[in-house]
Formats: structure tokens, sequence, C-alpha cells
């Protein structure tokens, strides 16, 4: 993968590219809570949306270099997810679902009010800067290097959780919380902390967006960013280490290339989901991976 992306920009849109990186890692962030911890967010919207704004409005305003700005975005989305989190854990299922939604909602209203996020306008304009004061973001290439740098950070970061104790006691909780509290498990607590790391790298992937696009708008907080990220997973793959990765590949190239249809877009993916769901609902990585086990 990394060998991939290192090389796509010699026959791919560098920007085309990032923005599949960026989306890649918001789902991957996403396949961590749902997909290992099995705990369904219909708000993961509100992570990615609050860094792009924070880190747009300190890259554009305070003046803050790329790194920084991507840091404080990041650091914002935390310390939301701490407080969604705190809220949202007390409830399972649906119930945990519609709570996530609902605060998700609550930040789009205050996106939309609040003065410093220029309301249905965003942020625009948002200045690339040098990273460390030396390489020049402006370069199409350097972004990329950065961005990549990035997305493989974050996608080592959540493979190692995946692997160890800790992702273990996840994947007990997702099969039977019941029996892991009986073992001596504070699933609360773990539960929580997946919480947090997701919407964190949810964050960071946010912020990172802003610098690349240098825009923050109200479609990083939407509803609908929060039904794409779930699409997304499905597509790629539930639970699996890759899935996400494709599902956001195929999800932004269709968004790209189908744009001249308008809103028909939305059917069309709309269409995909159900032959998913219908067809093969283990999605493209995990009906490969199960193809493969057959076989052998």
């Amino acid at each position: 993968m990394a060998l991939f992306f290192a090389v796509a920009p010699a026959v791919a849109y560098p920007v085309f590219l990032m923005k599949v990186m960026c989306f890649a890692l918001f789902a991957c962030a996403f396949n961590l809570l749902i997909g290992f911890g099995g705990l369904l967010s219909f708000g993961h919207a509100m992570f990615l949306g609050s860094a792009s704004y924070a880190s747009a409005h300190a890259a554009k305003v305070w003046g803050f270099n790329p790194e920084f700005a991507i840091l404080f975005g990041t650091l914002c989305a935390g310390l939301l997810s701490v407080v969604a989190g705190s809220l949202a854990i007390r409830r399972q299922g649906i119930y945990f679902a519609m709570i996530t939604l609902a605060l998700a909602q609550m930040v789009f209203f205050f996106s939309l009010q609040a003065p410093f996020t220029g309301g249905e306008d965003g942020i625009q304009a948002v200045p690339r800067g040098h990273l460390f004061g030396v390489v020049d973001l402006s370069q199409p290439l350097a972004m990329y290097a950065v961005v990549l740098a990035v997305f493989l950070g974050g996608f080592a970061l959540i493979y190692r959780v995946v692997h160890s104790p800790f992702g273990q006691v996840l994947k007990a909780i997702r099969e039977n919380e019941n029996r892991a509290i009986s073992l001596g498990y504070d699933t609360d607590r773990y539960k929580l902390v997946a919480f947090v790391l997701s919407g964190t790298l949810a964050g960071l992937a946010g912020a990172t967006k802003a610098i690349v696009f240098q825009l923050a708008s109200l479609t990083d907080v939407h509803w609908t960013m929060s039904g794409e990220v779930v699409l997304m997973t499905l597509v790629g793959g539930l639970g699996t280490i890759f899935g996400p990765i494709v599902g956001a590949a195929v999800i932004v190239t269709m968004q790209n290339y189908l744009a001249p249809l308008g809103a028909w877009v939305t059917v069309v993916q709309g269409v995909i989901f159900v032959v998913c769901v219908l067809a093969f609902r283990r999605g493209i990585v995990g009906e490969i991976g199960h193809a493969l086990k057959k076989s052998l």
C-alpha cells in the first residue's frame, strides 16, 4: 500500500490521491470504532469537521505553521471526542448511534452560527504555508508527501492498536460484552478509549484535509458525511484492516468521475450500497479474504 501511494502521483492527479488518503484515514478511524469495537456512530463527521474548522482558523487567522495547525485541529477533535464519548457510551445499540447523531447536529448548527466559521461560506483561502518554516507546501508534491506521511502514520497506529492486547479486548467486547465484563474488564473504559482514539484520528484526517484543499466548509460537519464514512467502511469491508481504504477509494473515485451527473451521484451510491449489502455483505476486501481462505 505504501509503495502504491508513493508511486501513484506519476500516473494520477496528486490532489485526487490526497483526497483519497484523507478520507481513507477517516474511514479507518471509523472502522476502529465499529469494526473492532462494535459501536456504530452516526456522528463521526463532527470530529472531521471540527478539526477542519480549527485547523483552517489556526492557519489563516492565527498564522500557525501547517504542522501546528494540523496538531491544533487534531487536539480539538480529541477533546470533543472525550466529551461526546463520555455521554454516548452510557447507552448501547441504536441509542448510542442516536446520541452521536444528536451531538453531531449540535456541532453542525454551531458551525453554521459561530462568527469565526464563516457560516455557509466556510473558511476559504487557507494558506498551506511552509512545513517547519522550510518546505513550501504550495508545491503539490511537497503537500502530497506530508499527507502520505500523515496517512501512513495514522494507519500504522490503527494497525498497532488492533493487534495489541487492547484491540483483542475490544473484539471481545464486540462479540460478547457481558462475558468481557464477567472476565473483569471495565468495558466502558475500553469503549471510551476506543471512541477517543477514533475521534482523534478522524480529526487528524479533517485537519489535514483543510490544509490540502485550503477550505473548511459545512460539508465536513453535515450528517451526510457521517453517512458517507459508513458507506466507505461497508463497501470496503467492515472489520478488515484495508477495507476502509478500498471503500474510500471507490466512493471518492465515484464522486470525482460521476460529478457531471449532479444529484444522481447520490442515487448511484445508494444502488451500490444496496448491491453490496445483498451480494457481498463482507465488503470488497472481506469477500476477497473469504474467497482466499476457502481456496486454501
